[in-house]
């Protein structure tokens, strides 16, 4: 593969209801499924950083090495999981494997009796994550129609993320019926995870293999990793600087907290955040179908420089929102844009290792993120956390400058 991206002959871009109505349905339900997972698990981790401090007296480094910790180990089982899944050929079945195992491990957060058992539940959980993580996304990439690649994407991301705003929501309300029962709130999280399985085990039908599509291996050698193209390493590279300022959202609770938000209220962090975020991430994801995508990711690290400048210096409760909403306005310029470019620049045979690969570096990035910024939050407060935060992001557009040339713009075919 060329590592200048080949442009395709400009046609009329088609509206976005002409999208809605072209992304096939396995789309939409893969869509539902993450929705209604994530209105699980937001429902408990928009509690438990402050669960964990506030009640068990964990320090906000503990807190970090946790979080960076957990989703260091999504990234890890993600390499794997989209290795074997290009093995197989086979991509439902680790998704639905991954997608049960966190169901199972809800009841856990209730039931736990201590802080060891917490953290086991959330590895645990996690690891589902990373199991269903990098097949799912090359499933994505498998069902949709190449010109609207984007737009697929970018839905994917907008229905998860309605589920990362309705879980906090949904645990605000539980946390003022049951007067800050956490436990309660716990087991109501369970029953979305078990929907979540059953929509996609009932309506998620996975595409079958072309012929003309390589069989492989072993996706892990050093020669089928060769055939992933310098483009596809461009964007890895850039996307591990650019994770290095977006540290866990755990922080971002945590920052509300220290202006004195109550404890009942701190999910609306999430809420407001996540809100935006998937308000913002399918219009990006069709306009990223039509222009120079590297140009909307660029707009995105600004964003996040700005939200990382906003609640560096928040005085107050509105400071800081308007902080979080810019940082859910970044996730919505960027996150399905990266998986758009990771699905483009490496080849159908090897998409599952491609996302393993690039989700394995980004969480290796996102673990030093955390434990970084809790570090500094125990040693100089949040202002330093999110003034170095805004330092990396500018680091990963003065890397993306030189490269735009390379992906060229994404007209519809």
């Amino acid at each position: 593969m060329s590592d200048r991206a080949k442009r395709p002959p400009a046609a009329e871009a088609a509206p976005p209801s002409a999208a809605r109505r072209g992304i096939p349905l396995g789309i939409w339900a893969l869509g539902f499924v993450s929705m209604l997972m994530d209105i699980s698990s937001e429902m408990i981790h928009a509690l438990l950083p402050v669960y964990m401090v506030t009640v068990l007296g964990t320090s906000t480094l503990a807190v970090g090495l946790i979080e960076g910790i957990a989703e260091a180990t999504v990234s890890i089982t993600k390499v794997f999981s989209g290795a074997l899944s290009d093995w197989l050929g086979k991509r439902k079945f680790l998704a639905a494997l991954g997608y049960g195992l966190a169901a199972f491990t809800k009841p856990i957060f209730p039931l736990a009796p201590s802080l060891d058992w917490l953290v086991a539940a959330r590895f645990i959980d996690r690891i589902g994550k990373g199991i269903r993580g990098a097949p799912r996304d090359a499933l994505v990439a498998d069902i949709a129609p190449p010109e609207l690649r984007g737009a697929s994407f970018g839905l994917r991301q907008s229905l998860d993320t309605i589920g990362a705003f309705i879980g906090p929501l949904l645990a605000i309300g539980l946390m003022w019926l049951t007067m800050n029962h956490f436990q309660t709130v716990f087991w109501i999280a369970v029953i979305p995870a078990f929907l979540s399985v059953g929509v996609l085990l009932f309506a998620v039908k996975e595409p079958e293999r072309h012929g003309e599509i390589r069989r492989v291996r072993m996706p892990l050698r050093r020669e089928e990793l060769g055939r992933l193209s310098a483009n596809y390493w461009w964007v890895v590279a850039i996307a591990a600087v650019f994770t290095l300022a977006r540290f866990s959202e755990a922080f971002l609770i945590l920052r509300a907290q220290s202006i004195g938000l109550s404890l009942a209220l701190t999910p609306i962090v999430l809420v407001i955040m996540s809100l935006v975020y998937s308000l913002s991430a399918y219009p990006i994801g069709i306009l990223s179908d039509r222009i120079d995508r590297v140009a909307i990711l660029i707009f995105g690290l600004i964003l996040l420089i700005l939200a990382d400048l906003v609640l560096a210096f928040a005085s107050g409760i509105t400071s800081v929102g308007i902080g979080v909403a810019l940082w859910g306005l970044h996730m919505g310029f960027t996150q399905g844009l990266l998986s758009t470019l990771i699905a483009e620049t490496a080849p159908a045979e090897l998409r599952g290792t491609a996302f393993g690969v690039f989700n394995l570096v980004t969480g290796m990035a996102l673990l030093a993120a955390s434990v970084i910024a809790g570090a500094l939050w125990d040693a100089v407060g949040p202002q330093g956390t999110f003034l170095v935060g805004a330092g990396f992001a500018v680091l990963a557009v003065m890397g993306l400058l030189p490269v735009r040339d390379r992906f060229g713009t994404s007209p519809r075919a």
